[in-house]
C-alpha cells in the first residue's frame, strides 16, 4: 500500500469542519478502512441527521444568574464555523457579549460542552454554557 500524499490528508480541524458541513447538509458520511482490504464500505442504515438544535434555530446556551439575556448561536453561524462575538442582551436592560472562537463554534455544532464568560457590564458578568 502506498503512503497517501500530503494533499490527501486532512488535519483534525478540517475533518471535523467537513463532517459538520456534511451532517448539516443531510449527507451520509462513510469512513472506510485505510488498509484497502476487506469489509463492506456501504453506509449503515440509521436515522437522518438533524441540524444542531434539533430542527433549526441554532443552539441556545444556558446563562447563569440570568435576568432576560439570550445566547443563541444560529444555524448559519454554526455552518460557517467562524469566530463570533455574540450579543446576549436579549430582553435585559443592559448588554453583554460572549466571544466564541471558530474551534468553539465547531464544538457547539457537535453538541459538545462549551462554557464562556460574558463581558462585564452593569457591574456583573455571566457564565454561558452551550451543550
Amino acid at each position: 500500500m502506498s503512503k497517501p500524499s500530503e494533499g490527501d490528508l486532512f488535519d483534525r480541524r478540517e475533518f471535523t469542519r467537513q463532517l459538520i458541513l456534511a451532517v448539516l447538509s443531510g449527507a451520509t458520511v462513510t469512513v472506510t478502512a485505510c488498509n484497502g482490504g476487506g469489509g463492506d464500505s456501504s453506509p449503515a442504515p440509521g436515522p437522518s441527521p438533524m441540524p444542531p438544535g434539533g430542527g433549526g434555530g441554532g443552539v441556545t446556551g444556558s446563562i447563569s444568574g440570568n435576568h432576560g439575556h439570550t445566547a443563541t448561536v444560529t444555524d448559519a453561524q454554526l455552518t460557517a464555523g467562524n469566530a463570533v462575538n455574540l450579543d446576549i442582551t436579549g430582553q435585559a436592560d443592559h448588554p453583554h457579549s460572549v466571544m466564541i472562537t471558530g474551534d468553539e463554534i465547531i464544538q457547539i455544532a457537535a453538541r459538545q460542552r462549551v462554557v464562556k464568560t460574558s463581558s462585564t457590564d452593569a457591574a456583573h458578568l455571566h457564565q454561558v454554557t452551550f451543550n
